[in-house]
C-alpha cells in the first residue's frame, strides 16, 4: 500500500498504531493488577464486634479543624456526635473564621463539642496544619481521629476504625470515603485524585486520604507533630510514609458498612486538586508536561476511535481502540463501583471527560502556583516544594 499520511508512510503509521496498542494493554494490565491487589488489601473486613466489647478498645478524640465551614460544620458534627463509641471527646479548632463557624460550634457544647479558638498564623505554616497541631495539643485520647468538615459517619464508624486499629495494632489508619449520594456534577463529575491515591500506591509511598485518618497521638508527638512538616500539603502523606516504614500504616477504601462517606461541591474538589497538583509532582515544569502526555496518550483510543474512519484507518484499528476503550471503561467503572453507592455505571462512563479535565487541572495548578495567585481558605498558600 502506498498511502502516505504527509511525510509518513501508512505502514509505519500502522506499525506505530501497533505500539500504541501494545503499550497500552500492558498499562491496563498494570492498572487491573493494582485494582485487584487493592481489592484485596484496602477493603475493610466485615465487622463482628459487639458494643461491650468496647470497653477493651482505647479513647479517641476527634480533631476537626475548621475555617469558614458554617456550611458544612453542622452536618459534620451532627454525624460524629451520633457515634456509638463511648471513649470519645469532640474537639473542634476555629482558624480565625470571618462567618458563624464558631457560633455554630459554640452551640454544640451541651452535646459535648469542645470548641478551641485557633492562635494567629506564624510565618512558615499552612493554615490548616498549624490548626492540626493546636489540636494534637488539646486531644486526650489514646488515638486521635481527623476529620475534614464534609466528611460524614454512621454511628458505628468510629467504633468500626477502632476496632480495626486495634486488631492491626496499626499506629495510623487512613480512610478514603464513599460517595453515598449520587446524581450530581460533584459526584459525576468527580477529580480523578483518589483514583490516583490507588494506582500509584507503594509500600513506602502509600496512598492516604486526608478526609479521616486516625493516628496513635503519643507516636505522632514522638515523631514531633506538624512543627516538622508546616508547609506540607498533604501531611498525611508523610505521616503515612512515615508509619508505612515502620510497617504500622493501614489504607483502607470505606464501604457502606464501614460508615466512613464525604459529600464536597465540585467546585471545592476541583480547588482542592489545583492545591495539590503542583506539589505532588514537584513542583517541575518537566513533571507536567510528562503528566499531561500520559493523560493524553490515555485519550489515543478515543481517539483513534472518533476519528479513525475519517482518516481512512483500517477496520482493525477501530476494533482494538474498541477494546481499549471499553478495557479502559471496565476498570475504571470497577473503581467507581466500590467508591460510589449509586451512579457509578454512568461514572465509569465519563472517563474520557474527567482525563481531559485532570489535564486542564494539572494545567491550571502549575500556572497559579506559578502567579502565586494559589489560596487555602482566603490565605495565600506557598506549599514545601517551592521553598
Amino acid at each position: 500500500m502506498g498511502v502516505t499520511y504527509g511525510i509518513i508512510p501508512y505502514k509505519m503509521l500502522e506499525a506505530i498504531f501497533y505500539i500504541i496498542y501494545a503499550t497500552y494493554a500492558l498499562m491496563l494490565g498494570a492498572a487491573s493488577k493494582q485494582l485487584i491487589f487493592a481489592v484485596r488489601h484496602f477493603t475493610p473486613p466485615r465487622q463482628t464486634h459487639q458494643k461491650e466489647h468496647q470497653k477493651e478498645l482505647p479513647s479517641v478524640t476527634v480533631c476537626i479543624p475548621a475555617r469558614n465551614e458554617v456550611h458544612a460544620m453542622n452536618d459534620c458534627l451532627t454525624s460524629v456526635l451520633a457515634s456509638d463509641y463511648e471513649k470519645m471527646e469532640v474537639i473542634v479548632l476555629d482558624d480565625s473564621s470571618v462567618d458563624d463557624t464558631s457560633t455554630l460550634v459554640k452551640s454544640f457544647a451541651r452535646e459535648g463539642v469542645r470548641f478551641v479558638a485557633g492562635k494567629p498564623l506564624p510565618k512558615g505554616w499552612l493554615g490548616k496544619n498549624h490548626a492540626l497541631e493546636g489540636l494534637l495539643k488539646e486531644a486526650s485520647g489514646t488515638y486521635v481521629l481527623f476529620l475534614d468538615v464534609d466528611t460524614r459517619l454512621s454511628p458505628r464508624a468510629v467504633s468500626n476504625v477502632m476496632h480495626y486499629a486495634h486488631s492491626e495494632a496499626a499506629s495510623m489508619v487512613s480512610i478514603m470515603p464513599r460517595r453515598e449520594d449520587g446524581w450530581r456534577v460533584s459526584v459525576l463529575f468527580s477529580p480523578l485524585r483518589y483514583f490516583w491515591e490507588i494506582m500509584f500506591h507503594r509500600r513506602l509511598a502509600p496512598a492516604s486520604a486526608g478526609n479521616a485518618w486516625l493516628v496513635s497521638r503519643d507516636e505522632l508527638k514522638e515523631y514531633g507533630g506538624f512543627t516538622t512538616l508546616p508547609l506540607a500539603v498533604k501531611p498525611e502523606a508523610h505521616l503515612a510514609a512515615y508509619f508505612a516504614s515502620h510497617a504500622t500504616y493501614r489504607f483502607l477504601v470505606s464501604t457502606h458498612e464501614f460508615g466512613v462517606s464525604y459529600e464536597k461541591k465540585w467546585r471545592s474538589q476541583l480547588m482542592t486538586s489545583v492545591r495539590l497538583l503542583y506539589p505532588l509532582l514537584g513542583a517541575q515544569w518537566a513533571s507536567m508536561i510528562i503528566i499531561v502526555l500520559d493523560l493524553l496518550f490515555i485519550l489515543l483510543p478515543v481517539g483513534i476511535l472518533a476519528f479513525g474512519l475519517g482518516l481512512g484507518l483500517d477496520v482493525q484499528h477501530i476494533i482494538l481502540s474498541l477494546v481499549l476503550v471499553l478495557g479502559t471503561t471496565l476498570i475504571y467503572g470497577s473503581y467507581v463501583r466500590r467508591v460510589w453507592a449509586r451512579s457509578w455505571w454512568v461514572g465509569s462512563l465519563l472517563w474520557p471527560v474527567k482525563v481531559i479535565q485532570e489535564i486542564i487541572l494539572v494545567s491550571i495548578s502549575f500556572i497559579q502556583y506559578r502567579r502565586g495567585r494559589v489560596t487555602w481558605k482566603g490565605r495565600p498558600l506557598r506549599s514545601e516544594a517551592q521553598n
